[in-house]
């Protein structure tokens, strides 16, 4: 059979496109942050990542581009050899303190990161246990852990009875590593990280918790998912992004000292890859300071979703419960899905529609998501928007 059968195979994105409601691949002209440019018309953004609003701020940019002028465009190298500069060490030990823990190390996307950590860790009959619904670069990095000999086992989503049945048929003296969304992507729910630390301290495992959606959204200050419930001292390796909150581009992992330092010297995915470009790692250090000197951004964000989630409801919408800046709708149809999107988008709201397989069947949804950026007007412009769509096609 011809490899590339499958792919002219392949026409569900075609019928979608001919049907005129294919939401993805929009190329976005202007951006300042609540609201974007798409095909020429003023678009409210409620399906972003950036969710303090920074990648537009003042001196996020400034920073970027003086850092492009003393260093160039990129470091033409891995870390480990010619691609380390002194803005990568700064980033590192500013993080370090901001989480409280001992050591930060930079990857050059978020993506990568899990790809780093997990095979590196795992290795022979060693084992890494996974919710089944973590985000798709701890799926895999987890699946990459086969290649060195590791098992990996994957318990029901965010069910820590489930995690403890798995992990309890695992030799108690085994190696073991438990990975986690923080802030589930999808949904927006936090994981049940107590009862997760507990397991992991009466299974002598090891936590690995993926905060690139609760950095700048939950915990102190902004913190993530271990300071959200005081378990800043329990949680062993704390992974994040630089493309969400940071308002650039990039991943990392805090730890300690000892474990950064054997992923220093033994990750693939760092050893044999480009560095993060200067303006990368300046703009994220903006981002920092920002975050650092103004954690009121953290209070608007969640007061501003916690407005919409509230006003969606009442309107007759099915919202997931939640407390972080992921505010999800439940459509129910794939059909319906994109219907909704495409009402939404011609009245001027971007919002991210999941559809089966992404979702399960019965869960397709708008899943809108919110910045500190937003201003009431915008946020009421949206549930304006929502409230006649929702009820031109009969869901509310």
């Amino acid at each position: 059979m011809d490899l590339f059968k499958k792919c002219y195979e392949f026409t569900r994105a075609d019928e979608v496109k001919a049907m005129g409601v294919y939401p993805y691949f929009r190329p976005i002209e202007e951006n300042e942050g609540p609201v974007v440019k798409i095909e020429g018309k003023r678009i409210i953004m409620a399906g972003s990542n950036n969710y303090l609003g920074l990648t537009g701020h003042p001196k996020v940019k400034e920073a970027a581009i003086k850092a492009v002028e003393k260093y160039g465009t990129g470091c033409s190298g891995s870390r480990y050899l010619t691609g380390t500069l002194d803005l990568h060490i700064e980033l590192e030990t500013r993080l370090a303190k901001f989480f409280n823990t001992e050591a930060v190390l930079l990857y050059s996307t978020g993506y990568q990161t899990a790809q780093g950590i997990i095979p590196t860790l795992v290795q022979r009959n060693e084992y890494v246990i996974s919710d089944k619904d973590n985000h798709a670069c701890i799926v895999a990095g987890t699946l990459m852990t086969k290649g060195s000999m590791g098992e990996l086992l994957r318990y029901k989503h965010n069910d820590m009875d489930d995690l403890e049945r798995v992990i309890s048929k695992i030799p108690l003296d085994a190696g073991k590593l438990i990975v986690s969304d923080g802030v589930f992507s999808t949904g927006g729910e936090i994981v049940e990280l107590p009862r997760l630390n507990e397991i992991a301290k009466k299974y002598n495992a090891r936590i690995l918790i993926d905060d690139a959606h609760a950095v700048g959204v939950i915990g102190k200050g902004g913190r993530g998912t271990a300071s959200e419930f005081n378990l800043e001292k329990e949680i062993d390796l704390t992974m994040g992004t630089f493309s969400k909150t940071f308002a650039s581009l990039g991943g990392f992992v805090a730890g300690a000292e000892r474990v950064i330092n054997y992923l220093k010297h033994f990750s693939s995915a760092l050893i044999f890859s480009a560095s993060p470009t200067p303006a990368s790692v300046a703009a994220a250090l903006a981002a920092l300071d920002i975050l650092e000197e103004h954690p009121e951004l953290v209070d608007k964000l969640i007061g501003n979703a916690n407005y919409m989630r509230t006003n969606l409801r009442a309107l007759g919408f099915n919202v997931l419960e939640g407390r972080t800046a992921i505010v999800p709708v439940i459509v129910g149809d794939d059909a319906l899905a994109f219907q909704m999107w495409r009402m939404l988008y011609d009245n001027g709201v971007f919002v991210n529609v999941f559809i089966s397989p992404g979702v399960p069947q019965g869960r397709q949804m708008m899943r809108t998501s919110y910045m500190a950026t937003h201003e009431k007007h915008h946020l009421d412009e949206i549930l304006n928007v929502f409230e006649t769509a929702g009820k031109k096609l009969g869901i509310i």
